[in-house]
């Protein structure tokens, strides 16, 4: 049994339910008041990646504040479908439906003003759509590897709706686990570089105790089936290339991009892509792979704090 004391956040959020576009009743973990936004110090929203939670970005945070930026309002929503956000009941989820909640929560926590935003891997995505989308309600924009997926082509349209609908008939399930410790040894597994007290302080946010004596994860199963919407890259890169912010691009040197893509998606394409963001500044983090918000907290708030 792993003894280590699990990690002590520095700077406590709260938590808060917010209804969302009628339907989602979405949890914001707010660190600060999000109304203390000024146009110098604006609000700093942060967007988890896919099968992960707002409470990802807790050691970032802390790392900000014992960094001199502890009075920055900061909120991280947990997306639809993950974490504590509730909602109806889906067969599937579509990236549109991000881009339109994450809307209704710019104009609900900050009407006035715009905001910093950051998102990680599936959030880096989905804040890069946006930005081209609202351009105006962005003052700064940081993607952290959010690589986007291998071009669709026309011709597999069919094909793939074919798989869609066979996908929708099969059931979805996402493993239990014994306890919190063996969620803790689950996300090492997936990341050796996480210690042992961010492991045991994250396994409690990202899973959570059941009636059946089980430990399990805080994401809907229906977020296992493929997407019925292709990836069009023409329509992703016309929205990259109408960001007007400012756009940091962080990664970690540790990143097995070419061994999770292989030639579906060569490096140099995502290379192609990121070249067409008007004001891009880029940055790889030393000793950090795609959990760099877990690897290397104090490195990338260094960066963050530049940057913004």
């Amino acid at each position: 049994m792993n003894t280590t004391a699990p990690y002590r956040p520095q700077r406590e959020a709260q938590v808060l339910q917010r209804p969302v576009r009628g339907h989602w009743q979405y949890a914001l973990r707010c660190w600060g008041d999000p109304s203390t936004a000024t146009p110098e110090r604006p609000l700093l929203l942060l967007g988890h990646g896919f099968m992960d939670v707002g409470a990802s970005f807790q050691f970032l945070v802390d790392a900000l504040q014992a960094q001199g930026d502890g009075e920055r309002p900061i909120v991280a929503p947990d997306w639809r479908g993950f974490g504590l956000t509730q909602g109806p009941a889906c067969d599937h989820y579509l990236f549109a439906d991000y881009l339109g909640d994450l809307d209704a929560l710019v104009d609900a926590l900050s009407p006035d003003l715009p905001i910093d935003l950051l998102g990680h891997s599936m959030g880096g995505n989905i804040v890069m759509s946006y930005a081209g989308a609202r351009p105006t309600r962005i003052r700064r924009l940081i993607n952290l590897e959010g690589f986007g997926l291998p071009e669709a082509k026309p011709e597999a349209a069919p094909t793939h709706l074919a798989k869609w609908l066979d996908d929708l008939k099969a059931p979805k399930a996402l493993k239990p686990y014994a306890s919190a410790e063996a969620v803790a040894q689950r996300l090492q597994h997936t990341n050796p570089r996480l210690p042992d007290d961010r492991a045991q302080w994250l396994a409690t946010q990202w899973a959570s105790p059941a009636d059946d004596g089980q430990w399990h994860l805080q994401a809907d199963a229906a977020h296992r089936r493929i997407s019925a919407m292709p990836y069009r890259l023409d329509e992703v890169l016309a929205a990259w290339r109408r960001i007007s912010a400012p756009t940091l691009w962080v990664e970690g040197d540790e990143t097995p991009f070419e061994q999770w893509w292989g030639a579906r998606y060569p490096r140099a394409d995502f290379d192609a892509r990121l070249a067409q963001v008007p004001q891009l500044e880029r940055r790889t983090l030393t000793g950090a792979g795609h959990m760099l918000h877990h690897d290397q907290p104090e490195a990338l708030a260094r960066l963050l704090r530049e940057f913004l």
